[in-house]
């Protein structure tokens, strides 16, 4: 099976409306909403993406180790909702603005 396709998580209701998308696969740049968990309120960019291990890390959200040394905090993509998109890959993009286009 393709690991990419259960690095999923789903979309803000402003993207999903804008779109027509309920969820994408989760990407470095990204921003996210932590949604469960410890971390639920915390908003920052995905930093990492661990495909075998099937888990993000987000920006800011770490985790103190014994020895003082601070570690990122590995979160489930279904944890969290995607509030913005970095579109910054152009067939990344083209995706997102040809099934708006499909819809108007």
């Amino acid at each position: 099976m393709n690991l990419k396709k259960l690095i999923r998580a789903p979309l803000s209701k402003e993207l999903r409306e804008k779109y027509g998308f309920r969820s994408a696969t989760v990407r470095k740049g990204d921003t996210v909403l932590v949604m469960r968990g410890d971390y639920k309120g915390h908003e920052g960019k995905v930093t990492s993406v661990n495909y075998s291990k099937n888990r993000i890390t987000i920006e800011g959200i770490n985790i103190k180790k014994a020895d003082g040394s601070l570690r990122p905090v590995l979160i489930h993509p279904s944890k969290v909702m995607i509030t913005k998109l970095d579109l910054t890959d152009k067939k990344r993009k083209e995706k997102f603005e040809s099934k708006r286009g499909e819809e108007a």
